[in-house]
């Protein structure tokens, strides 16, 4: 464990990170005009891919060929997770979907209790009923559902679901490896759907729109999951899961700022309950008390996605 200084400047790290995680959502939305979801996917994750082979590619080469087979599953699930995240936010207000696909939050314990048969505590199932409040709040329109609000709650299902997944197999020496096998094969998703859909890949033809691109591979991708990774193991779970929570307040802050979003009682009350459920879900993420094949600690520890 750090010293005081060293927490906090892992305690700083975080913080940008979850800043740099939240500038993505205005970003995208400002892209989505000139660069489609699919080229954006494309073009910004096989810049991610290619950085971190070439940082990371000793990692890779480590892994067992069963950990090459689990990592890239793992990256399907987390490519089509993106995939439908931003055709969500194409249809949804930044804001509101940053808010909506945060709450994988509450979700992963969840899944985890589903899928590793794990007792789901009472903390876990108040923060759930809270999120559902607030999602009710955000998403529905009369008696229907958004499809943007629709498809960001998926997102947030897949993205738990990858968590759970990763913190089964993840350890400490192979976490590196992994993460580069998995944006490598979230590359060859965006690649092949991108050419499924729409039978090619247009690239940004403005310079500013490549540097933006650029800035979500580079910045808020790969530099930002190593700096989760270093700051994750010098900082307590409830301090980091903390502040790892704030990211749809940054999405939503910066949308109101730059895309000049409305600020309605509607995204303040749905947000409020949003955010208190992320903080409930997470500030229980230490508690020793909960029983299973894997703990939630691990499965927390494993899997902040790499956004």
């Amino acid at each position: 464990m750090l010293g005081r200084r060293g927490q906090t400047m892992a305690f700083a790290g975080l913080l940008l990170v979850a800043i740099t995680w939240g500038t993505t959502f205005p970003i995208s939305k400002t892209l989505f005009g000139r660069v489609g979801v699919w080229d954006l996917l494309a073009v910004r994750f096989s810049i991610a891919a290619g950085a971190m082979l070439v940082c990371w590619l000793p990692a890779v080469r480590r892994l067992p060929r069963r950990l090459l087979r689990h990592g890239a599953g793992l990256g399907v699930v987390y490519g089509a997770a993106q995939i439908v995240a931003n055709l969500g936010l194409e249809r949804a207000p930044a804001a509101v979907a940053g808010f909506i696909t945060g709450t994988y939050v509450v979700l992963t314990p969840l899944c985890a209790a589903l899928i590793l048969r794990a007792r789901i505590g009472a903390r876990a199932w108040v923060a759930a009923a809270v999120a559902a409040l607030g999602l009710g709040t955000l998403a529905l329109h009369g008696f229907s559902v958004g499809v943007g609000e629709t498809l960001a709650l998926l997102s947030a299902l897949l993205y738990a679901l990858h968590i759970v997944a990763l913190g089964m197999i993840s350890t400490v020496r192979d976490a590196v490896g992994l993460a580069v096998v998995q944006i490598v094969a979230t590359a060859a998703v965006s690649v092949v759907a991108a050419l499924v859909v729409q039978g090619r890949i247009n690239l940004p033809g403005r310079g500013t729109d490549w540097a933006v691109i650029a800035y979500m591979a580079l910045v808020s991708g790969a530099l930002a999951m190593m700096m989760q990774s270093w700051a994750q193991a010098h900082l307590p779970a409830t301090r980091v899961a903390l502040v790892m929570a704030t990211e749809p307040l940054w999405a939503a802050a910066l949308s109101v700022m730059f895309l000049h979003e409305a600020v309605t009682a509607r995204l303040v009350i749905g947000a409020t309950a949003i955010v208190s459920a992320l903080i409930i879900a997470e500030t229980g993420a230490s508690d020793g008390r909960r029983p299973g094949r894997a703990s939630r600690r691990r499965v927390r520890r494993a899997g902040r996605r790499q956004r």
